[in-house]
Protein backbone atom coordinates (compact mmCIF):
# COMPACT_ATOMS: atom_id res chain seq x y z
CA UNK A 1 0.00 0.00 0.00
CA UNK A 2 0.72 3.67 0.09
CA UNK A 3 -0.27 6.97 -1.32
CA UNK A 4 -0.20 8.06 -5.01
CA UNK A 5 0.24 11.32 -7.10
CA UNK A 6 -0.76 11.31 -10.24
CA UNK A 7 -0.53 13.40 -13.15
CA UNK A 8 -2.88 13.82 -15.02
CA UNK A 9 -5.44 15.75 -17.41
CA UNK A 10 -8.71 14.36 -16.39
CA UNK A 11 -10.60 16.38 -13.45
CA UNK A 12 -10.12 13.70 -11.28
CA UNK A 13 -7.91 10.79 -11.98
CA UNK A 14 -10.07 8.01 -11.80
CA UNK A 15 -12.56 9.09 -14.12
CA UNK A 16 -11.56 8.36 -18.02
CA UNK A 17 -12.20 11.56 -19.91
CA UNK A 18 -12.29 11.20 -23.37
CA UNK A 19 -8.89 12.56 -25.08
CA UNK A 20 -7.98 13.43 -21.83
CA UNK A 21 -5.22 10.44 -21.29
CA UNK A 22 -1.41 11.27 -21.55
CA UNK A 23 -0.88 8.26 -23.70
CA UNK A 24 2.46 6.24 -23.73
CA UNK A 25 4.30 7.34 -26.48
CA UNK A 26 3.79 10.72 -25.21
CA UNK A 27 5.36 9.78 -22.31
CA UNK A 28 8.60 7.75 -24.14
CA UNK A 29 9.39 10.90 -26.11
CA UNK A 30 9.49 12.56 -22.76
CA UNK A 31 11.57 10.22 -20.82
CA UNK A 32 13.89 10.42 -24.00
CA UNK A 33 14.04 14.27 -23.80
CA UNK A 34 14.34 14.90 -20.06
CA UNK A 35 17.83 13.99 -19.42
CA UNK A 36 17.47 13.43 -15.68
CA UNK A 37 14.92 10.47 -16.60
CA UNK A 38 15.71 6.84 -17.78
CA UNK A 39 13.50 4.35 -18.97
CA UNK A 40 13.67 0.62 -17.31
CA UNK A 41 10.37 -0.70 -18.15
CA UNK A 42 10.90 -2.72 -14.60
CA UNK A 43 11.46 -2.20 -11.19
CA UNK A 44 13.79 -4.49 -8.97
CA UNK A 45 14.11 -4.53 -5.45
CA UNK A 46 15.03 -6.43 -2.55
CA UNK A 47 13.30 -7.53 0.44
CA UNK A 48 14.18 -7.80 4.02
CA UNK A 49 14.27 -11.71 3.53
CA UNK A 50 17.06 -11.19 1.17
CA UNK A 51 14.77 -12.09 -1.70
CA UNK A 52 14.22 -10.00 -4.64
CA UNK A 53 10.85 -8.67 -6.42
CA UNK A 54 11.16 -7.62 -9.53
CA UNK A 55 7.96 -5.34 -11.43
CA UNK A 56 7.53 -4.98 -15.72
CA UNK A 57 5.65 -1.93 -16.66
CA UNK A 58 5.80 -0.79 -19.87
CA UNK A 59 6.96 2.94 -19.51
CA UNK A 60 8.51 2.79 -16.11
CA UNK A 61 11.13 5.06 -15.77
CA UNK A 62 13.37 6.23 -12.91
CA UNK A 63 13.84 10.14 -11.90
CA UNK A 64 17.90 9.55 -11.75
CA UNK A 65 18.43 12.46 -10.36
CA UNK A 66 16.62 12.48 -7.34
CA UNK A 67 18.21 13.99 -4.46
CA UNK A 68 16.87 12.40 -1.51
CA UNK A 69 17.43 8.41 -2.13
CA UNK A 70 20.31 6.31 -1.52
CA UNK A 71 20.14 4.63 -4.92
CA UNK A 72 19.93 8.10 -6.71
CA UNK A 73 16.45 7.18 -7.91
CA UNK A 74 12.51 7.95 -7.80
CA UNK A 75 10.26 5.67 -9.72
CA UNK A 76 7.83 7.22 -12.45
CA UNK A 77 5.35 4.96 -13.50
CA UNK A 78 2.97 5.28 -16.40
CA UNK A 79 -0.42 3.77 -16.10
CA UNK A 80 -3.97 3.87 -17.58
CA UNK A 81 -3.38 7.22 -19.09
CA UNK A 82 -1.63 9.16 -16.52
CA UNK A 83 2.15 9.08 -14.75
CA UNK A 84 2.01 7.62 -10.69
CA UNK A 85 4.51 7.92 -8.30
CA UNK A 86 4.49 6.01 -4.64
CA UNK A 87 4.49 7.95 -1.98
CA UNK A 88 6.37 10.69 -3.32
CA UNK A 89 9.05 13.41 -0.96
CA UNK A 90 8.70 16.65 -1.77
CA UNK A 91 11.34 16.78 -4.62
CA UNK A 92 9.72 13.92 -6.59
CA UNK A 93 6.12 16.31 -6.32
CA UNK A 94 8.11 18.89 -7.71
CA UNK A 95 9.71 17.02 -10.44
CA UNK A 96 5.88 15.90 -11.29
CA UNK A 97 5.12 19.33 -11.61
CA UNK A 98 7.83 19.99 -13.80
CA UNK A 99 6.83 17.06 -15.79
CA UNK A 100 3.13 17.99 -15.59
CA UNK A 101 3.92 21.60 -17.04
CA UNK A 102 5.13 19.91 -20.23
CA UNK A 103 1.89 17.43 -20.60
CA UNK A 104 -0.58 20.67 -19.96
CA UNK A 105 -1.67 18.30 -16.90
CA UNK A 106 -1.81 18.76 -12.74
CA UNK A 107 -0.74 16.83 -10.21
CA UNK A 108 -3.78 15.04 -7.97
CA UNK A 109 -3.37 13.18 -4.99
CA UNK A 110 -5.44 9.80 -4.06
CA UNK A 111 -7.97 11.75 -2.47
CA UNK A 112 -8.41 14.13 -5.40
CA UNK A 113 -6.36 17.02 -3.69
CA UNK A 114 -4.55 19.19 -6.13
CA UNK A 115 -0.51 20.22 -5.70
CA UNK A 116 -0.15 23.44 -6.98
CA UNK A 117 3.02 25.12 -8.59
CA UNK A 118 3.17 27.02 -4.96
CA UNK A 119 3.06 23.60 -2.67
CA UNK A 120 -0.73 25.05 -1.28
CA UNK A 121 -2.81 21.87 -1.49
CA UNK A 122 -6.34 22.73 -3.13
CA UNK A 123 -9.42 20.28 -3.06
CA UNK A 124 -10.26 19.07 -6.28
CA UNK A 125 -14.40 20.88 -6.13
CA UNK A 126 -15.64 17.76 -7.83
CA UNK A 127 -13.65 15.40 -5.19
CA UNK A 128 -16.41 16.62 -2.43
CA UNK A 129 -18.64 13.25 -3.04
CA UNK A 130 -20.64 11.54 -0.12
CA UNK A 131 -18.53 9.31 1.39
CA UNK A 132 -20.09 6.22 0.25
CA UNK A 133 -20.21 7.29 -3.41
CA UNK A 134 -16.68 5.57 -4.57
CA UNK A 135 -17.53 5.95 -8.57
Amino acid sequence: MGYDLHITRRSNWFEKEPGKDIGLNEWLVYVEGDPEMRLDDQATATTNNGKTLTVHSRGLSVWTKYPESAAGAAWFDHRDGRIVVKDPTEPIIQKMREIAKHFDARVQGDEGELYDSDTTLKKSPSSKKPWWKVW
